[in-house]
């Protein structure tokens, strides 16, 4: 008999299981927000070469000072080096990102001298290596600019091509499919028949699916019907995640759990002491993994983020699978009574927390408001003016 398990032997027993998909091979513009697959390393220092940093003149530091005349020998443009060369009491005009011509140390700005036909008058002191990038400055070669398992960022996409990198070796595509339940549910768009509620939930994981960078193969929604469960699941296996929401529970309606047994499926973790969530479910259906969710809409989104998405994250070749956590002064008191951890939706600004709204499993209007979550373990208590970690999700 499967018993009620803590949040944390759930999400440990779920990121084990779960293993890393096979890589693929994307061009580097398609590999945006995917996760590297392998290190990579700078094939070029950078800057390659010795260039100026401003629009101005290369000169020789020691020869310049205010007053001094300098005869104009040449300009360099960005682009083919000319392989012009300074010699003391010259200078060529040289503009930002132009190759430093030979014998020159210093570039001095076009601000700072006044030129009158083939000379200029520089009006400052100059230091040697002033508004010259010196070769390697910013990068080495062989340095490593990507580690696997690291999100590829926009800036990270402008360093790979700065290396030369068409295309890059990151993790596998994850697709999941939807499988929402209850004869109690309208789609948007419908009438309502008294007793129905529009359904929420199903939008509200694509959202939180394409947001991990999952790909939504499918979303369907199935009456309370055991037949009907089985049928779709039997489609939804062949993604590598199936998330069904609603149905988990121990009620006379809630099949999910018997619907799976019967096609097969081994079910690893049924009911979680978190607070929302605990009616949650994991599996392994042949190559795919399931999630039952609780239907309530806060706790299909607790549950998603703190145990399916870290499962894609590392589906997807990831290594860092927390939400990110910073710092936070409490604004209010808080305590947790329950017999489960519980999790507070609220508002983090300007090194704040606040909770939002009513802190049940269905109010998703405070959820809506809310952008952050502070855990508040079994019997804690915090005070106003503490500092404790959250989560941010937006």
């Amino acid at each position: 008999m499967i018993t009620v398990i803590s949040e944390e032997e759930a999400r440990t027993k779920i990121v084990e299981t779960v293993r890393p998909l096979q890589p693929r091979r994307l061009g580097i513009l398609q590999a945006l927000d995917c996760f590297a697959a392998e290190d990579y390393f700078a094939q070029l220092p950078l800057p390659n070469f010795d260039n100026s940093a401003m629009d101005g003149y290369a000169v020789i530091a020691s020869d310049c000072g205010r007053g001094a005349k300098l005869r104009v020998v040449g300009e360099q443009p960005a682009g083919a080096d000319r392989q012009l060369c300074v010699s003391s009491g010259e200078a060529v005009r040289i503009f930002t990102g132009a190759p430093i011509p030979s014998g020159a140390d210093a570039v001095v700005m076009q601000e700072d001298v006044a030129r009158s036909g083939g000379e200029i008058v520089v009006n400052v002191d100059v230091d040697p290596g002033e508004f010259v990038r010196r070769r390697g400055c910013d990068l080495t070669e062989g340095q490593r600019i990507l580690r696997a398992g690291e999100r590829i960022r926009a800036a990270t996409i402008g360093l790979l091509a700065s290396q030369g990198f068409a295309n890059v070796s990151v993790g596998g595509e994850v697709r999941a499919a939807i499988v929402s339940g209850g004869d109690e549910l309208a789609n948007p768009g419908e009438k309502l028949q008294p007793g129905q509620i529009y359904e929420s939930n199903s939008v509200l994981l694509q959202a939180l699916l394409e947001r991990c960078g999952a790909i939504v193969a499918s979303s369907q929604h199935c009456s309370d019907d055991a037949g009907a469960l089985q049928n779709e699941f039997r489609t939804a296996i062949k993604n590598e995640i199936l998330i069904v929401s609603g149905g988990v529970s121990v009620g006379e309606h809630d099949l999910v759990q018997a619907a799976l047994r019967s096609l097969g499926a081994k079910i690893d973790i049924w009911r979680v002491a978190i607070k929302p969530g605990k009616p949650f479910l994991f599996g392994r259906f042949g190559d795919c993994f399931v999630f039952g969710l609780p239907g309530n809409p806060v706790s299909a989104f607790i549950t998603f983020l703190q145990f399916v998405r870290p499962a894609i994250l590392k589906m997807m070749g990831a290594t860092d699978l927390d939400l990110p956590k910073v710092p936070a002064t409490l604004s209010v008191d808080l305590a947790n009574d329950s017999d489960r951890v519980h999790y507070l939706r609220g508002k983090f600004a300007n090194g704040e927390f606040a909770p939002v709204g009513r802190q049940e499993s269905h109010a998703l209007f405070g959820l809506s408001q809310s952008n952050a979550l502070v855990r508040v373990a079994l019997g804690e208590s915090l005070k106003a003016g503490d500092v404790v970690d959250i989560q941010l999700w937006d």
